[in-house]
C-alpha cells in the first residue's frame, strides 16, 4: 500500500485532542495543500474562515448542537460556498453598464451556483483533511454551522451569496482517539453501480444492515430490517438537529434568491 492510500485508510473523524497546538509550518503547509483542491473552471467559488478567537468558538461549540469539543480544538475552519466575491468583482468590472448596452438583464447567483460553489468548498475541505492526516493532525467534519441561519449569518457577518456548508476542526488526537475502533462502511456493491443507479430490494437491505444488526444491544432486536431504518430515521431525519437544519437552508436559500 503507497503512503496516500495509507493516510486514506487511517483516516477517522477526531472528537477529542491533545493540548497541543499546531504549528505554524503544518498549519501552513495544509493550507497549501486545500487551496490547491481542484475547483470548477479555476474560479475557487469558496473562502475559509479561520476562527482564531476563542470567543467566536465558544459560541460556535454551543450553535452546533452542543458539541464542546469544538471550543478546543487547536484549529477550526469554515468553508464557505462563496459567490460573493466573484459579484462584486462583476460589478467592479463593469458587467451591470455591459448588459446594459447589450440590452440584457445581468445574471444574478441562483441554486446551481450555489451547488458548484459548494462542491468547490467540500472538495478544497476534503484536501484540508487529507494534508492534516498525513501530518498526524487529526479533523471531524461540523455539519451543524448549516443550522442556525440568523445567528451564524450575524456571528461571521456573512453576505448575500455565501454559505457555509461545513466546519473542519482539527488538532493532535489522543490516545484514546487513535486506539478507537473504525467504524464500518457498507459493503461496495450496495454502494458502487455500473452504468444506471438502482434501488435496493428488502432483502438486500437486510444484507447491508446485517453488521448494524449484530451490533445493537440484547434485547434491542427486532425482525429484519425494522430496527436499524427506526432508529436511523429517529436519531437522524427526524431529530431536532435536522428539523432546524431543514429549516436553515430554506432560509439560505431563499435569501440567496432574492
Amino acid at each position: 500500500m503507497n503512503q496516500v492510500m495509507d493516510v486514506l485508510m487511517k483516516r477517522r473523524s477526531v472528537r477529542a485532542y491533545e493540548e497541543r497546538e499546531i504549528e505554524p509550518e503544518i498549519r501552513a503547509e495544509i493550507m497549501k495543500a486545500t487551496l490547491r483542491a481542484p475547483t470548477a473552471g479555476n474560479l475557487m467559488l469558496y473562502s475559509i474562515l479561520d476562527i482564531t478567537d476563542q470567543t467566536i468558538k465558544d459560541k460556535l461549540a454551543v450553535s452546533c448542537d452542543n458539541q464542546p469539543f469544538i471550543a478546543r480544538a487547536p484549529m477550526v475552519w469554515v468553508f464557505l460556498a462563496d459567490y460573493q466575491r466573484w459579484y462584486d468583482y462583476f460589478l467592479a468590472s463593469g458587467v451591470p453598464e455591459l448588459c446594459g448596452t447589450n440590452n440584457q438583464p445581468m445574471q444574478k447567483p441562483e441554486e446551481g451556483d450555489l451547488f458548484l460553489a459548494c462542491c468547490d468548498a467540500l472538495i478544497a475541505a476534503q484536501n484540508a483533511v487529507i494534508a492534516a492526516e498525513s501530518f498526524g493532525v487529526g479533523s471531524c467534519y461540523i455539519g451543524d454551522i448549516m443550522e442556525q441561519y440568523a445567528p451564524h449569518k450575524e456571528l461571521l457577518h456573512l453576505p448575500h451569496y455565501v454559505f457555509p456548508i461545513c466546519m473542519l476542526v482539527f488538532g493532535y488526537p489522543t490516545r484514546q482517539q487513535l486506539d478507537r475502533e473504525y467504524t464500518p462502511r457498507f459493503d461496495e456493491k450496495f454502494i458502487v453501480f455500473k452504468n444506471r443507479y438502482r434501488q435496493l430490494a428488502k432483502d438486500e437491505f437486510e444484507e447491508m444492515f446485517a453488521e448494524h444488526q449484530s451490533r445493537l444491544p440484547k434485547g434491542k432486536a427486532m425482525e429484519g430490517i425494522t430496527t436499524v431504518g427506526q432508529a436511523t430515521y429517529l436519531r437522524k431525519f427526524s431529530a431536532n438537529f435536522s428539523m432546524e437544519m431543514r429549516r436553515s437552508v430554506r432560509e439560505w436559500l431563499r435569501n440567496w434568491r432574492l
